[in-house]
């Protein structure tokens, strides 16, 4: 049975003040309400191959809603707790309460789908605050995240295609 590190809950304003952020906005051909049903779906994100994600809470989903992603070949198994979802927004963020590795103090998403011309703006958003102690190896692992999280972005224009910036 795999041992579980918990994680501190964080709110919006993390997505401003955590040590580390990453910000992807990507221009996509597809139309936002496709792009968002990929991200609300049974498997959310299941064109991203370094992903692995379900719902452990029954529809209908939002605020309150939990589920449980392994990264790569479950070498990271995370437990993610809904703190902002607003379907007509398109829009939702989720923070990790647990996870396998005793790597983060906090972790955030955020998905935000908007309409733009020739189809649409989806920003996707990562937050975290390593371990204390563990700032050293965090700054060090930055490329890796960035090289990880770069992973997810092609993969999601390549489900979607990429638009003419």
């Amino acid at each position: 049975m795999a041992r579980w590190f918990d994680l501190d809950p964080v709110d919006e304003a993390f997505f401003e003040t955590a040590a580390q952020r990453f910000v992807y906005p990507m221009r996509l051909r597809t139309d936002p309400d496709e792009v968002w049903a990929g991200l609300t779906a049974a498997r959310p994100l299941s064109w991203v191959t370094l992903l692995d994600v379900e719902y452990t809470s029954a529809q209908p989903y939002g605020v309150g809603t939990e589920r449980t992603v392994t990264v790569g070949p479950g070498l990271l198994r995370m437990r993610e707790h809904f703190f902002e979802w607003d379907d007509a927004a398109r829009r939702h963020s989720f923070y990790v309460e647990q996870a396998s590795l005793p790597l983060f103090r906090a972790f955030a998403e955020s998905y935000e789908v908007e309409q733009a011309p020739g189809g649409c703006l989806f920003t996707w958003r990562f937050a975290l605050d390593p371990k204390p102690g563990f700032g050293v190896g965090a700054r060090a692992a930055r490329p890796v995240n960035r090289m990880l999280f770069g992973s997810f972005v092609r993969n999601t224009r390549t489900r979607f295609g990429a638009a003419e910036e």
